[in-house]
């Protein structure tokens, strides 16, 4: 019974020295199982626990519910009820398209850049914040995301202005608490009118974002549902006016048009059945109502005409407002093309009701005054922790919006020229329609469905803005890179950011009290611009330094994209105002210094960091200062080179695979172990350095080189493993040769080095890669055309081995291998599960592979490992006999061998060990666990028994050796099962035992290991993880 118990779980006793810091994958997954949990999570996601709660009661939302829609409300809005009519009008049909393409194709290469970087690892609640500052860094971080809260919080000013507009414009003109005394001073009343309005509003507002967002998220759908009825009613009134167009009439005078608030009559004088009478549009003009009264001289000399504001899709009036028609300020709303009788020096006296441009326009100034349509495309991914599967989600969402709402603004711009008369167009406040809202004339049934729609839509896009600007705030003051913010990252006790919102409220009140929506336009424009640029930035940089960690599931992206979408983004600022552009750039620019100056203690793994390992002395301090995230971790290699008697490489593939490990990218120092005196070798040191670079050059492999020269192998090595590299230019992972010469006695010391190198670089918590084989490795000219590259996980020690093949697969050579997974299930383990979680967790990592679970059937130790282990033991004893002569020693080792075979093979005839099963059993049941043990349990003890019998000095062998065999002839029969034909098997590399008299039974276990499989690269990770799920 007792030997029954010391064999329990003899399995994988090869690591069992090793379990405290490296686990079995089994372990691994169970935690992997909720990926939240990862044990390498980020500090950043506070409220864990909370958020699982949530996703407990809450499945997570659908690309549709959750990104496509929110992102359809956030970018229609104000602009398109209240400005686009009247940007057609005034920049004409094919310079307002010029403008929505450019602005859209903006967003559309911004959306792109930002769904590769949302989809590059589980992107946590935060959005964009979050994922512009992990991809650049704290500095820029901070600088852009300060600029994405202003500009969303100036967004909130402007809707509020526009809901105000529309309410005292078009719902209520009669509201207006301050009033003009004359009619010069009415737009000033009306901006007094709009900042007492709107900072009540503000405050409403911001009370309903205290009390609970809850209430603001419950009425989005209906807000959502006003912007979605309005559309449809502005397409149903095109429809319309192609077969029987509204009737409605706009008076001009000459060809100027008429503000038609103060008469109904578009005549100077009527006839009645008692004469002419004169109409109130005669009033305005003349002193007094008499025919013979002294009138307007324009007034007198030309005629009043009445034309059809909407005349309708067929009537081709299209053509008339292709063209622009840009003017000064206070200039008459004319008509093209229509006569009028010019008059000498005439006096622009206010009271007369013509309609006059408010604003002085150009093309520039309506880019500024646009943007802001296009902008909510990040609506989305800020939501990204409410998403049930945000990778997929946001790219799909955002993408679909964006083509939806480019096609409803630019058909709209196509409509409005061909439906409406170009001076109603120009006309911004609809005076020549009785004060009525232009687009509400053109929609079916009722004005009222536009008027109604886009008042409750900019509403509520407002309340979104006042709800989205302080969480963001917030955010960016939990991260604690920019000090003076702290205080805004409090809050009430369930979370909800108190002071951030009071802040968000005053900011929002400079905007307000701007009161006009032309003039804030274009300060968030900037702020928006600003924040798409560096989106596109991160996705270029990220993609051209190729880190490891950038494997974007969004596949439809390239770095020439990015460029250009930032390059436009930088443009459209410089074009929207370039007093306004510096003005944000030198507030971003002040906030990066700042968070610089104050010194940013964070370690995003971010893109700007990984490119200052490329520059010199200012970068190489910058690497030295802080450890690298796991993000920007990739293998530093200092590869280990063998020289011959004439100084050149033993083996010239180590280099070749090198250099298809790292395609150029990263560090790589090329080392190597001269034994002698640096005075005596100094010639040949100079020589098989020569070899070695003419070699790097060949084989392609970009690196440095250094050689050692040293008393002996051993302290050279070791040396090199300490010393190489600078700063932050340090290799984390060694490369070498397996000893192929290990076995023979004229090299007693190669494995010995061999151990202690493993031993050193263990020491110095760095990644360990041994080449098996290694010279059937391929070369960089061949390729292979099918094959797959197995991964066998045994124990997690740093995700080192799902790295590499991804690594290798970017190289020529490799790039149509596929990839396998293969990993180990104990008795006691659920494999299905195991299988599933593993899945999961490739999923996260964004690596496609396919994945097995292979279970290892618990059986008994069988002879032939009991040989194997008694050859070995009797080989360490014949090692250590060095005094022996060279002949008497192979006699030896020929004697050994001999007795090996003979008693293998009478062995093989009397006990007949369980064979491990080649049909691979997907589950353990209890029942059949239960079955197994009672069934071998008596067979355990009598087998046990017999094999003694057979061999008494078995009995004397050590149980740790038997053990340490055992789990190697059992992994080496699963992994030839299953790769045999594998062009690549990567394998965990247990550790060398603790006590050092098993040394040379360490390398006679990994030589078992490995036997049969052609190429094979034992993988020891350094202990620190190397991958990760997050972005």
């Amino acid at each position: 019974m007792e030997r029954e118990s010391f064999f329990e779980g003899k399995n994988m006793a090869l690591f069992e020295e090793e379990m405290d810091s490296n686990p079995m994958v089994s372990s691994l997954l169970n935690k992997l199982a909720n990926y939240t949990n990862l044990s390498q999570g980020v500090v950043e996601h506070e409220e864990a626990e909370e958020s699982r709660r949530r996703e407990v009661k809450n499945p997570g939302m659908g690309t549709f519910i959750g990104v496509y829609l929110p992102c359809l409300q956030n970018i229609l809005g104000v602009i398109l009820f209240l400005r686009l009519t009247w940007i057609v009008g005034v920049a004409g049909v094919l310079e307002s398209f010029l403008i929505v393409f450019m602005c859209c194709t903006c967003t559309m290469l911004t959306a792109i850049s930002m769904s590769a970087i949302a989809t590059n690892g589980v992107v946590p609640a935060g959005g964009s914040y979050y994922m512009i500052s992990r991809s650049l860094g704290p500095e820029f971080g901070g600088a852009v995301g300060l600029c994405f809260y202003l500009g969303t919080t100036f967004a909130g000013a402007m809707y509020i202005l526009g809901t105000i507009e529309i309410f005292l414009t078009y719902i209520s003109p009669g509201a207006s608490i301050i009033h003009a005394q004359s009619p010069e001073g009415e737009a000033v009343a009306m901006l007094h009118n709009m900042r007492v309005y709107g900072t009540c509003t503000l405050v409403l507002m911001a009370m309903v974002v205290f009390v609970g967002v809850k209430y603001v998220n419950k009425l989005a759908l209906v807000f959502l549902a006003c912007v979605v009825l309005s559309i449809l009613a502005i397409y149903a009134g095109v429809i319309k006016t192609a077969f029987d167009p509204p009737d409605i009439p706009v008076c001009l005078l000459g060809n100027r048009t008429l503000s038609r608030r103060n008469f109904d009559v578009c005549a100077k004088v009527l006839t009645t059945n008692n004469g002419t009478v004169t109409t109130a549009l005669w009033g305005l003009f003349c002193n007094n109502s008499m025919p013979s009264a002294i009138c307007d001289e324009y007034f007198a000399q030309n005629n009043l005409t009445e034309i059809q504001g909407i005349p309708g899709v067929a009537s081709g009036v299209f053509l008339d407002n292709l063209w622009s028609v840009y003017t000064d300020k206070g200039v008459f709303v004319e008509k093209q093309g229509t006569p009028s009788v010019p008059v000498p020096e005439e006096s622009r006296s206010s009271k007369l009701p013509y309609v006059l441009t408010d604003i002085m326009t150009y093309f520039t100034m309506l880019v500024g005054i646009y943007f802001p349509s296009v902008t909510g495309i990040m609506a989305g991914s800020n939501r990204s922790g409410d998403l049930r599967d945000a990778q997929k989600s946001i790219p799909t969402g955002t993408i679909l919006a964006i083509v939806t709402t480019s096609f409803i603004y630019l058909s709209c711009i196509m409509l409005f020229g061909a439906c409406i008369e170009g001076v109603i167009l120009r006309d911004k406040f609809g005076e020549a329609l009785q004060g009525n809202l232009v687009i509400g004339m053109l929609a079916w049934p009722s004005p009222w469905v536009i008027v109604i729609g886009s008042f409750f839509s900019t509403c509520g896009a407002g309340l979104q803005s006042l709800t989205g600007a302080p969480r963001l705030l917030q955010a960016i003051a939990r991260d604690g890179i920019v000090p003076f913010l702290q205080v805004f990252g409090h809050g009430k006790a369930n979370g909800e950011p108190t002071w951030a919102l009071l802040l968000t409220a005053l900011i929002c009140e400079i905007g307000i009290l701007i009161a006009s929506l032309d003039s804030v336009a274009p300060i968030l424009s900037m702020f928006f611009l600003m924040c798409y640029m560096f989106v596109n930035l991160a996705c270029a940089v990220q993609t051209l330094l190729r880190t490891p960690n950038w494997r974007p599931r969004f596949r439809y992206y390239h770095w020439t994209l990015s460029f250009l979408g930032m390059s436009l983004c930088l443009a459209l600022m410089f074009i929207c105002s370039w007093y306004y552009a510096l003005f944000a750039m030198l507030i971003a620019g002040c906030i990066y210094k700042y968070i610089e100056y104050r010194g940013a203690e964070k370690e995003w793994g971010d893109g700007i960091r990984g490119l200052s390992l490329n520059a010199a002395r200012y970068a190489l301090l910058r690497v030295e200062h802080g450890t690298l995230h796991t993000k920007n971790w990739r293998p530093q290699v200092l590869v280990m080179l063998n020289l011959d008697s004439e100084q050149c490489v033993k083996h010239p593939r180590l280099l070749s695979f090198t250099t298809q490990l790292k395609a150029g990218k990263g560090l790589t120092i090329v080392g190597s172990v001269l034994e002698g005196t640096y005075l005596d070798k100094h010639a040949e040191a100079q020589q098989a350095e020569e070899n070695i670079r003419s070699l790097m050059g060949i084989e392609k492999t970009k690196g440095f080189c250094q050689l050692v020269v040293s008393s002996n192998l051993r302290d050279g090595m070791s040396h090199l493993i300490q010393s190489a590299g600078l700063g932050g230019m340090k290799h984390n992972t060694v490369l070498m040769a397996w000893p192929e010469s290990w076995k023979e006695e004229d090299n007693p010391f190669s494995w010995k080095n061999f151990v202690d190198t493993v031993r050193d670089t263990t020491a110095a918590q760095q990644a360990l890669l041994v080449a098996k084989n290694v010279d059937l490795f391929p070369q960089n000219q061949e390729r292979f055309s099918d094959g797959h590259i197995d991964v066998w996980w045994i124990v997690h020690d740093g995700g080192l081995l799902m790295l590499l093949p991804f690594l290798l697969r970017q190289h020529k050579v490799w790039r149509k291998c596929r990839m396998r997974i293969f990993t180990v299930a104990q008795v006691d383990d659920n494999s299905i599960q195991m299988k599933k979680d593993l899945q999961t967790f490739l999923y996260h990592l964004r690596i496609s592979a396919e994945v097995e679970v292979v279970e290892m059937v618990e059986n008994d130790i069988s002879a032939f490992t009991y040989e194997k282990t008694l050859v070995m033991e009797q080989r360490s004893q014949m090692l250590k006999q060095m005094q022996l002569s060279k002949t008497e020693r192979e006699r030896e080792a020929q004697l050994i061998h001999d007795r090996n075979t003979a008693s293998h093979s009478v062995v093989a005839a009397r006990t007949r060990a369980p064979p491990t099963p080649d049909k691979v059993q997907m589950t353990w049941t209890k029942e059949k666990l239960i079955a197994e043990k009672l069934k071998n349990k008596d067979a355990n003890m009598s087998g046990f028994k017999d094999l003694f019998s057979l061999k008494p000095e078995w009995g004397n062998l050590n149980q740790s050796n038997v053990r340490r065999m055992h789990t190697a002839v059992k992994l080496n029969g699963v992994v030839l099962n299953k790769s045999q034909d594998a062009q690549l098997v990567l394998l965990n590399m247990p550790g060398p035992p603790k006590n050092r008299q098993g040394d040379e039974n360490y390398m006679e276990f990994l030589e078992v290991l490995t036997e049969g499989l052609n190429r094979v690269l034992l993988v020891r990770g350094s202990g620190r993880e190397v991958i990760t799920i997050y972005s």
